[in-house]
Order: structure tokens, then C-alpha cells, then sequence
């Protein structure tokens, strides 16, 4: 097959050297180069093709690279690939790995590497909520692996050698390097995982291949990271220690950040505006892609009869008070949302939802006529149950829709729960309102929309729609797939399953002698490998 290559702007940007911690002209590096960060959660599997949460693929960026990586700005860096090589039809990718990549157990990084993983993830056995990433991906026969009709072997990625790693996609897909930074793409050693069963991410076990090794892991407690040394770039790795505290409580890791313990901690709900003027230099805010949401089960056999009458779920979306909870609740800057993509999306476009336009009490209003339709009212009360994950802000939040959805007469029960059981009971489709948030994998809609499809791994209130799934699945294959995008995002607002919420910034205390913290780039994907501590 001819081969050619990529156009020449995207060729160059990826023919730089991979992006590490250069330190900046005139920054003279602190004495103190260990690096201490909150997390909200236990993480539940440090397996890339296990793990599903955002707290978890931080960590993953540190203990293994898949073949890119990204800037301070979000764009493509090489990772373990120096560059790729395009089919003239545009399916199919040639990756030249770089020659000095190792494991943490000295052992090279070949392609034969990713093969084993990616067709990990795709195999059925593996159990992966991720497995559908290889079918957005459009990997060729990755559905049908999924599904369990051919074998993983089947799956379209080969080595050619063990520098040349070939990946062939069903339709050309403009994205499609931008999916490769995803952690459930990352390769996992096949000698470690295969000698050691379920205990081979066990610190002291895992074999990574990122810039840091797990040297401790206690889980719900904390996780340690020191340098990798067989890491290929290992001479340009800065921060000598990284510590992730599990730390439940926001408020208490603000305390705990004040106190000198932690170097980067969320600010609490409503708290930013005092500690931006306490702490210029520290308190930031910035644009992140995350989409809040409320999900409604609306499986056939385990949701609640209520739930699946579109009326229902409008006047439950109409009646929550989006300004009250950014502007009264938040405070750090969060968008109102009134569809499920994050509108700095690159290319983008957001249809025209009516119900953004009326004024909260024509919303309520409404809410309150749909319930009325629907049999619902003060003899007859709608009676939900709301399940969140621990923090002080879910609750937050969650007490006032209570209160906003009382209004409307709708008897809320708030249900509070550690992340794990969380996420396992939406899984399971045990819930009728759940708490949920998305943060984008890729700088791309389909990152969000296809959650909904009938295939996603993770439509975990089982909506369905022949037209929504039609149009997803046409896009793929679509010139620009923009217009799909904002009908598909249309079909949400007229189906409500789910109620959006708001926008995501990241809202953060930083330490004013930390560098290199990716705060440009909209998807918030930072790699401690390009940071760096300033004396002061």
C-alpha cells in the first residue's frame, strides 16, 4: 500500500522532542523537589484497561506512557511513538516506536506490547467498561471482538517488528491520534500481569513503563511514585516524589493544604472568591471538560415506572436552578448547563435549546404542568431516591435540588455513598437518580455523545435511541461530523435522560513554586514528569 505522509504541520508538531521538564530561563530549582496532591477517591485499579475514573488516569500518566502524550497546551507529543506514518485512504497508521523505551524491569517497550494490550482491552474477558474506546476508535473488527464473535487476534493492530506498530481503522477519523493519550491505550507488560494474576499492580510488582514507578499503595489512604529510572527520559525527570492523599473531606484537604501538607488540593464549594483574594498567586480557575450531571435510570427492568415518561424527566431538569448552584453554591466560575458536551469543545457547535432561554420561574412552571400531565401532584407525589458520592459539594448540590424539586412536588431522598459503591450500583443499573460527571477523553464531541449510544460501556441509565445511535455511528464516517454532533445534542434535550447541571472549571489551590501544571490545556490532562519546584 502507498504510504504518506501526515500533513506536514501535524508531522512536525510530532517529530518534536517529547515535552519534559524543561526548566524555564531565570526558574532556579528549589532544594525540595517532592510533589504532594489530593485526591477525592480511592483509586480503584491502577490496570489501564480496568480503570475508568479521572483520578485514576492521573496516576496512570505517571507509571506507564502509551504512544503520545500531550503539551502544557494539550496538543500531541510523542510518548513511546516518535512519529507515524498514513495510508493514502487514511486508514491506516504506521507507528515508529522509539529504540530506548524500557520497562521499569529493564525490558524494551515493543509493539508487540500494545498489540497484547489493546486486544486485552477489546477481549470480552477482560470485563473492560472500556472496551467500547477500541469501537470508537473504529480499530478495525473491534465490535465484533466486543461482542465476542471473532477472536481478540482478530482485533486490527499488528508489529511488523518491534519498532513498527500497524493499526488499521474502518473509516478514516480526523481524531484519531488525539484517542491515543487515553490511559485504557497504554500498554501493560504481558510477563508481570500473566506471573503474577490479580496482584500484579501491586507496588513492588506493577512493571510500568512511565516516568515513575509505584513504590506504595494503600488503598483509600495514599499512593507514592518515585522516578523510573529505566524511564527513557528519565535524565529530564525533576520531581523526585509524588504523594496522592486520599483524603475524603474537601474541607479537610484545604486544611491540610493551608498547613503546608499538600502542594495542590480542589477549592471547596463557594469558597474561591475569598481565597482568590487571600491567595492571589494560589487560588485559580480555568476551563476544564467535565459535564454535571443528574442520570435517570431508565432501564426497562430495574428503573423506576416514573422515569421513563419523558415528562417526568423534563420537569425534573426544568426545576433545578442552574445560576443558584454555579453563582450561589460553586462560586469558581462554573457554567450554568443546559446540554451534556462542554461548550469549549473544539468545533463544537450547541443547538438551540428552548428551555436555556426562559427565566427559572418559566421553567418551574412548566416542570410543574408535566408533573400535573404526567398524575403527579400534591395527592400523588413523585417519590425518588438520589445517590451521590462522598464529598461536601455532591451534597451541597444534592440538598438544594432537593429543595428545588420539593417546589415542584417531588419527594427526593438523598442517598450517600463511598465512590466504589457508587459507581458499582450505577453499573449494575441500581439507582433511579444518580449523581454522575464526564470528563472528555479526547478534545472532540464524540468524547461525550457517544456515552449515550446503546453501545457506550458507560450509559449507565440505559437510554435508547435508534435515531441518536444512527447518527453517532454515521459521523464516524461523516466529512464533519459537526452537524451529527448538535442534532444528537438536540435528541438529549428532547429526551431528557438526564439533567444537565453545570459546566466544569478547574477550580484549584496550586502552590506558588509549582511549574509545569498543564493549566492551558482544556481536557486538564498534566503529567508530573514536566514539573518542576522554583526556589523562592
Amino acid at each position: 500500500m502507498n504510504k504518506l505522509l501526515l500533513s506536514t504541520a501535524l508531522s512536525l508538531g510530532l517529530a518534536l522532542p517529547s515535552v519534559a521538564a524543561t526548566v524555564a530561563e531565570g526558574d532556579k530549582l528549589a532544594e525540595n523537589q517532592n510533589y504532594t496532591y489530593w485526591l477525592l477517591d480511592a483509586i480503584k485499579s491502577m490496570d489501564p484497561q480496568i480503570n475508568t475514573d479521572v483520578e485514576g488516569s492521573g496516576v496512570l500518566r505517571s507509571i506507564f506512557e502509551g504512544l503520545y502524550n500531550e503539551d502544557q497546551k494539550g496538543a500531541l507529543v510523542p510518548g513511546v511513538a516518535t512519529g507515524f506514518d498514513l495510508s493514502e485512504d487514511k486508514t491506516v497508521y504506521t507507528f515508529h516506536l522509539r529504540d530506548n523505551a524500557k520497562w521499569s524491569n529493564g525490558d524494551p517497550v515493543t509493539a508487540n506490547d500494545f498489540v497484547y494490550s489493546w486486544r486485552r482491552l477489546a477481549d470480552p474477558k477482560t470485563a473492560s467498561e472500556y472496551a467500547w474506546y477500541m469501537e470508537l476508535m473504529q480499530v478495525k473488527n473491534s465490535a465484533a471482538v466486543i461482542a465476542g464473535e471473532v477472536p481478540p487476534d482478530q482485533l486490527g493492530v499488528k508489529a511488523i517488528d518491534d519498532r513498527t506498530l500497524e493499526v488499521t481503522i474502518e473509516a478514516p477519523l480526523p481524531y484519531f491520534p488525539k484517542m491515543l493519550t487515553h490511559a485504557s491505550t497504554f500498554p501493560v507488560n504481558q510477563k508481570a500481569l500473566e506471573a503474577n494474576g490479580d496482584k500484579w499492580t501491586e507496588a513492588g510488582t506493577l512493571v510500568g513503563n512511565g516516568a515513575y514507578v509505584l513504590k506504595e499503595h494503600i488503598l483509600g489512604e495514599k499512593v507514592v511514585m518515585e522516578p523510573n529510572p529505566n524511564y527513557w527520559d528519565n535524565e529530564n525527570t525533576i520531581i523526585q516524589k509524588i504523594t496522592a492523599l486520599t483524603i475524603n473531606d474537601v474541607n479537610a484537604a484545604l486544611t491540610r493544604y493551608l498547613a503546608g501538607e499538600l502542594d495542590r488540593v480542589d477549592i471547596p464549594a463557594g469558597q474561591y472568591p475569598t481565597l482568590k483574594e487571600q491567595y492571589p498567586d494560589q487560588a485559580t480557575s480555568v476551563p476544564q471538560s467535565c459535564s454535571y450531571i443528574y442520570m435517570f435510570n431508565m432501564d426497562e427492568k430495574k428503573g423506576p415506572a416514573a422515569l421513563k415518561d419523558v415528562r417526568v424527566r423534563k420537569a425534573l431538569s426544568y426545576a433545578i436552578d442552574r445560576d443558584i448552584v454555579v453563582d450561589k453554591i460553586l462560586q469558581g466560575g462554573q457554567w450554568p448547563s443546559y446540554n451534556w458536551t462542554h461548550h469549549s469543545t473544539e468545533g463544537f457547535k450547541m443547538p438551540d435549546i428552548d428551555y436555556s432561554h426562559w427565566t427559572q420561574e418559566e421553567r418551574t412552571a412548566k416542570a410543574k404542568e408535566l408533573l400535573a400531565e404526567a398524575g403527579f401532584g400534591p395527592d400523588n407525589p413523585l417519590k425518588l431516591t438520589l445517590n451521590y458520592n462522598t464529598s461536601e459539594d455532591h451534597k451541597k448540590i444534592a440538598i438544594a435540588v432537593q429543595q428545588f424539586w420539593k417546589g415542584v412536588g417531588v419527594e427526593l431522598t438523598l442517598n450517600n455513598m463511598e465512590w466504589k459503591v457508587h459507581t458499582d450500583k450505577m453499573q449494575n443499573q441500581d439507582f433511579e437518580v444518580a449523581r454522575y460527571a464526564w470528563c472528555g477523553d479526547y478534545n472532540e464531541a464524540s468524547t461525550y455523545l457517544d456515552l449515550f449510544t446503546s453501545y457506550s460501556g458507560h450509559n449507565n441509565g440505559k437510554f435508547f435511541s435508534e435515531e441518536y445511535d444512527k447518527l453517532m455511528k454515521d459521523s464516524k464516517t461523516a466529512a464533519d461530523p459537526n452537524p451529527m454532533y448538535t442534532a444528537a445534542e438536540q435528541i438529549l434535550a428532547d429526551q431528557m435522560p438526564m439533567a444537565p447541571i453545570y459546566q466544569y472549571t478547574k477550580v484549584e489551590m496550586i502552590k506558588p513554586d509549582m511549574r509545569g501544571m498543564s493549566q492551558e490545556n482544556l481536557m486538564q490532562n498534566w503529567y508530573v514528569k514536566d514539573m518542576y519546584r522554583v526556589a523562592q
